[in-house]
């Protein structure tokens, strides 16, 4: 993981967030991942190709539907996804990408992240909840583990 505290820092400080691959299913992870950001004073935005509305707001089938545009997007696509979506970032000038990753698995790519740096936006990787103050034990939990191994973001140098 390249990400440093100091992406992390500056993707939670933006306001209007898209989380692109919201699941159409209410107890997806995504949707309550969703709901906690939106508890936390986020303007969350749903981006999902099959859904018009979830969570009592609107949906949009595509980043480029979304009006007002947003300041950053925190991907939840299979990582089949990333680099197509990232790509669009790059045409509307989306600076800020949290690439969703659960252990191994999630929307980050070597591909997806590499256009990214090339392109000048800023790529997170991981769980945002481990990073939001007063999370519950188990995102906590998650957080002390990858420290414990090594792999918890450092702060720039």
């Amino acid at each position: 993981m390249t990400t440093t505290r100091a992406d992390i820092e500056d993707f939670l400080q933006q306001h209007r967030i898209a989380l692109v691959g919201i699941s159409r299913h209410p107890k997806d992870f995504s949707r309550s991942l969703f709901r906690e950001m939106r508890r936390r004073g986020y303007d969350m935005v749903p981006v999902n190709l099959y859904a018009k509305e979830l969570e009592g707001d609107d949906c949009f089938e595509s980043l480029s539907r979304v009006c007002p545009k947003v300041d950053a997007v925190l991907l939840m696509t299979p990582s089949s996804e990333a680099e197509r979506i990232v790509q669009e970032c790059a045409e509307l000038g989306i600076k800020r990408v949290w690439m969703y990753r659960a252990g191994k698995k999630g929307a980050a790519t070597p591909k997806a992240i590499d256009f990214c740096k090339e392109h000048g936006i800023c790529v997170v990787e991981g769980c945002p909840l481990m990073f939001l103050p007063e999370t519950s034990f188990i995102h906590r939990a998650h957080g002390f583990i990858l420290k414990l191994v090594g792999q918890y973001p450092a702060h720039a140098a």
